[in-house]
């Protein structure tokens, strides 16, 4: 007796029944996800953003007895305004919209085009924000929508943090509880240690040093903070943003004294990581530090902590305190050593799937 071994042209050759619930096709979806951005500069998307990201558990630990009436009767009050403000001066003016969600868009737009050759038309690139627009549930939809049984979620945070990846991560599972027929899912890992970031970091800050008139006495490697307690807690958060640090000094070939590590963006009276930038910077304006450069590898693209705190902010700090010459260099954004960072992330997760 011989058993045919050959497989079926076509699973579903049989008639369905008219009622048969549509079959979903075998296509594969890859998700990118980011914080998220304002809708507006006005006060009211302003406060619904703060809003929506101050009341994410992930973000603030502290209890909702304490902090409910803090965030709804004083900080919703008072900052969407001087917030506003802040994310005007950087907003992008031609799609009016966060630079933050022009830049995710792109890396996209560029990574999908450059993995075209990877799985065909099985592969369905789509990008969300953790908070705000486009919603992680409704890119996960259309991925389904779209034939894909199989979803990569790619946090875009080179260094897990649960206020960053775990959060963003959350929101998807969230949707995912609501489906009665969930896809498989895998999460691509934090990529904070990975040769091609690490030389993709490298070779971007030495393009843009090159362009710039003056050579910075001092490199500050400045990371977004978090409270201490997180570390303290557990959160791997500070021994990453070290490692990065690290293997981008080596790789540029710095002594720790001219490639320093700093913390940024610190909210409310609690302890976070330190040292911190801002203080950093001013004590070097006024120890006699004459040129200085900041660069951010905790960002896959820049955003208001950047541009704004960082080149606006930090740059003013220096130069009121005895500091001359200033640059912030950019993240990699939708460049060509970004694009190649997440194809690297993305080919190497989707092993087995393509």
């Amino acid at each position: 007796m011989t058993v045919d071994t050959k497989p079926a042209e076509n699973a579903y050759a049989v008639p369905l029944p008219a009622d048969h619930q549509p079959l979903r096709g075998s296509r594969i979806g890859v998700l990118l996800m980011n914080l998220g951005t304002p809708e507006g500069t006005g006060y009211w998307p302003m406060r619904a953003y703060l809003k929506e990201f101050l009341s994410d558990r992930r973000v603030i630990e502290t209890s909702r007895l304490i902090w409910w009436p803090v965030l709804n009767l004083i900080i919703l009050t008072k900052r969407p305004g001087p917030k506003g403000k802040d994310y005007a001066s950087i907003w992008n003016k031609e799609r009016n919209e966060g630079p933050l969600k022009t830049i995710t868009r792109s890396q996209t737009e560029k990574l999908t085009a450059r993995l075209a050759g990877l799985g065909g038309d099985r592969l369905v690139f789509d990008w969300a924000m953790r908070y705000g627009l486009p919603d992680v549930k409704s890119r996960l939809k259309a991925l389904l929508d779209q034939g894909c049984d199989r979803i990569l979620l790619v946090p875009l945070y080179p260094q897990y943090a649960a206020p960053t990846s775990a959060t963003a991560c959350d929101q998807a599972f969230r949707a995912l509880m609501q489906m009665r027929w969930q896809p498989s899912v895998r999460v691509a890992p934090p990529y904070h240690d990975d040769p091609v970031y690490i030389a993709a970091l490298a070779a971007s800050m030495r393009a843009s040093l090159a362009k710039l008139a003056f050579e910075p006495e001092v490199i500050l490697c400045s990371f977004h903070g978090m409270p201490k307690e997180y570390l303290l807690k557990g959160d791997p958060y500070h021994c990453q943003c070290a490692k990065t640090w690290r293997l981008l000094r080596e790789e540029l070939g710095l002594p720790a004294e001219r490639f320093r590590l700093t913390f940024q963006s610190r909210f409310g009276p609690d302890e976070w990581l330190q040292p911190y930038t801002d203080e950093t910077v001013k004590a070097l304006a006024q120890g006699g530090t004459k040129s200085l450069a900041i660069v951010a590898p905790g960002f896959s693209a820049d955003c208001l902590e950047t541009l704004e705190e960082l080149d606006v902010e930090n740059r003013e700090i220096f130069l009121h305190n005895g500091g001359k010459d200033f640059a912030y260099l950019p993240c990699l954004n939708d460049s060509e050593e970004g694009i190649r960072v997440l194809e690297a992330v993305v080919r190497r997760e989707l092993m087995g799937w393509v």
